[in-house]
């Protein structure tokens, strides 16, 4: 049925031009039923409708039943009157219903312009959403702005006013919106939707704008370790989330910018032994001397404001002492040896021996006392 209907559509737009047009009270674009283009329309609407197999009428007879050919049609095989009967009630149907819908107005597109899709507007300051169209100013129109969010579709303009965070702070041009003071929330993909009514009937448009808003960095976090043996891998990071676009970062040691790691030029020169990342602010080492003892921060900018920077952090690196470690590893082991010769010398001469019997003394003397309750026992009463 789709198929027909588009078809029979296609036939009324072709012959728009021939048909003759209603008087002053008829409606613009109806097509009468005694004209010519009429009765071809039905004609072919019918071809359309027995291609789909919706109808057994010849086409022959639908033709000269709606233009007055003098042809006459085939008769019917037995057995298939009832059937013909039903078929074209179907068709009549079908033919009052697809030229009813002919007979109003149609619903056309009209062409939205904007001069730019992708509108960047730094935070605080104003953006503005262009929405161009090409009609008379005669002409009755309806402005509608949405903003198309993940969790649904939202007014931002209705019926002639603004709705939601836009309230208060946005303004109208022509068909356009000005957003002052713009803010992070603002960030997102609108709408503009204008309809307007014309002779062809109602006419629909629309044009889709995309908003960033640009963020200035933060100050960023830095974590620096304040001591680092020679010979040891250390990393030092630097973040910050709230700029948009996402910001870039520099690290700085006693004041000077740090060189990337590239291979050329002056950083290969340097013999540099870090890798630097400007996009996740990493500052790896993978063997810190002594030379990379000093006072490190970092540096975040994006390019929106001004760029922002941690706090200097100073970080310590010692040579490993093993002269020391080794003295004191001898000491440790000489104690131990002396604190065992005394050990074995006194179980030597007997004086663990001698204590335990003191011990064995003491007890036996302390268990010989009577207990006073054994007293109070055998007292006569």
């Amino acid at each position: 049925m789709r198929g027909g209907i588009a078809g029979a559509a296609e036939e009324r737009d072709a012959l728009g031009a021939a048909a003759p047009r209603s008087g002053a009270g008829g409606r613009p674009g109806h097509i009468p039923a005694s004209s010519p283009g009429s009765c071809l329309l039905r004609s072919r609407l019918l071809g359309h409708v027995k291609s789909l197999g919706r109808l057994r009428l010849r086409r022959r007879r639908s033709t000269a039943g709606c233009c007055g050919s003098s042809a006459g049609a085939e008769p019917p095989a037995p057995g298939t009157a009832p059937r013909r009967r039903r078929g074209k009630m179907a068709s009549r149907r079908l033919l009052l219903l697809v030229l009813g819908l002919l007979s109003y107005p149609g619903v056309s597109g009209i062409s939205i312009e904007t001069d730019n899709k992708n509108v960047k507007a730094e935070e605080f300051k104003e953006a503005i959403l262009s929405c161009k169209h090409k009609f008379s100013k005669g002409m009755s129109l309806r402005i509608e702005w949405k903003k198309i969010q993940p969790q649904g579709v939202s007014f931002v303009y209705y019926n002639s006013e603004f709705t939601g965070d836009l309230q208060g702070r946005a303004e109208m041009l022509n068909t356009g919106i000005r957003i002052r003071n713009v803010t992070r929330r603002d960030s997102g993909t609108y709408r503009c939707e204008v309809s307007a009514k014309s002779e062809e009937g109602q006419r629909l448009g629309e044009a889709t704008i995309t908003l960033t808003v640009l963020v200035a960095p933060t100050t960023p976090v830095c974590e620096v370790p304040s001591s680092a043996m020679t010979g040891t891998v250390v990393q030092m990071s630097c973040k910050e989330t709230e700029g948009s676009p996402p910001s870039e970062y520099q690290w700085y040691k006693n004041g000077v910018a740090l060189l990337e790691k590239t291979g050329t030029g002056s950083a290969r020169a340097a013999n540099i032994t870090y890798t630097m990342n400007r996009k996740s602010g990493t500052l790896l080492f993978n063997t810190v001397t002594k030379n990379d003892t000093g006072e490190y921060f970092c540096e975040a900018s994006n390019g929106i404001g001004l760029s922002q920077k941690c706090s200097v952090k100073r970080m310590q690196v010692d040579d490993l002492n093993v002269s020391g470690i080794i003295v004191a590893v001898v000491i440790v082991a000489l104690v131990m040896v002396l604190c065992g010769l005394g050990v074995f010398y006194a179980q030597k001469k007997g004086y663990f021996a001698k204590r335990r019997r003191t011990i064995n003394l003491q007890v036996k003397r302390i268990s010989s006392i009577p207990s006073p309750l054994s007293f109070r026992r055998f007292q006569p009463l």
